[in-house]
């Protein structure tokens, strides 16, 4: 049950291609959006439709991956935590952050629609 505890799972298209930064550390890490839909039927009976986007981080080995195979609109399915974080913008007002560190993920879709990028 510990696994529990603070665990994300989404299936969704990708926003835009993942952004691959190296930080000062050396370390590399992707940042993307996800979007999920949800449709529901309102008081009238008419269907609503509903996206929401998910910010999303993969840090290590995992960065590979989605450099070279992730791009824009693809379909995938993640498995991850959530994590918060706050920070100061250059006119000085705090911001707040939700974002989600997948700790794994599988591309959904035909495979033939899965292309390989030159890194």
């Amino acid at each position: 049950m510990t696994n529990l505890k603070n665990s994300v799972r989404l299936i969704g298209h990708l926003g835009q291609t993942p952004e691959v930064k190296t930080t000062t550390n050396g370390k590399k890490v992707a940042n993307f959006s996800l979007a999920t839909n949800d449709s529901f039927k309102d008081v009238n009976g008419q269907k609503i439709s509903e996206t929401m986007w998910h910010n999303l981080v993969v840090w290590g080995k995992q960065v590979d991956i989605v450099e070279k195979y992730l791009d824009k609109g693809q379909e995938i399915a993640i498995e991850g935590k959530l994590t918060n974080r706050n920070y100061v913008d250059k006119s000085g007002v705090k911001k707040y952050v939700t974002e989600i560190w997948v700790n794994d993920f599988h591309m959904i879709g035909p495979k033939d629609k899965i292309k390989v990028k030159q890194v």
